[in-house]
């Protein structure tokens, strides 16, 4: 059954730089994650089909704080702060590290996470941190191979495949592109399915 895009609705929450400033822990969230320089903001803005709803910027890491978008009362986008970028002071990175590790394993609302990779530099350490985490707290994991406007399809793929022989039973991934829309209707499948929206349209 094809899903119509419920991610147009969604709209800008609020902004926390502690965990006791997130929304009340019930109802569905689905984070999204991904080093500084990796597309994340684009992807959600691909998703959404709304052109800034998250922040894009030519310097990456500004964003420092978990950004939450509402889809609906019971329905919330997590965009975790970019990691990765070399001028982030260590105090910085260090706070982040210890929130992101509470937020994994306490965010009971917590139903899947979209971890976004350039597929030109895919499974780097924050990557796999992040991979680890998920699993460790047996949470879905779905890799986005951004950026696939800049490959041919036959290097795409091979790395594809080589992303899924690394991943735990846990994650999944997919190629994407936010410039050429390649593989949204999947992305929307794959969510439409965590938030629960299939069973309310069927």
């Amino acid at each position: 059954m094809k899903i119509i895009n419920p991610f147009r609705n969604a709209r800008y929450v609020l902004s926390a730089h502690h965990l006791r400033q997130l929304p009340p822990d019930q109802g569905t969230e689905v984070a999204i994650a991904g080093r500084s320089n990796a597309g994340k903001s684009s992807a959600i803005n691909t998703l959404t089909d709304q052109k800034s709803l998250a922040r894009t910027s030519k310097t990456p890491g500004r964003t420092q704080q978990i950004v939450i978008f509402e889809l609906d009362p019971d329905r919330r986008i997590a965009d975790l702060p970019g990691y990765g970028y070399a001028k982030v002071p260590a105090k910085l990175k260090a706070h982040w590290r210890n929130v992101m590790g509470r937020y994994f394993a306490d965010r009971k609302c917590l139903r899947g996470v979209v971890l976004v990779m350039d597929i030109r530099h895919p499974m780097r350490e924050f990557d796999q941190q992040m991979l680890t985490w998920c699993d460790a707290s047996g949470i879905p994991c779905h890799i986005l191979l951004t950026k696939a406007d800049k490959l041919k399809r036959g290097p795409a793929q091979a790395t594809l495949h080589k992303v899924q022989r690394e991943l735990p039973p846990t994650a999944s991934v997919q190629v994407f592109s936010s410039s050429k829309k390649t593989g949204l209707e999947d992305l929307v499948e794959k969510l439409a399915t965590w938030y629960e929206y299939d069973k309310d349209q069927g």
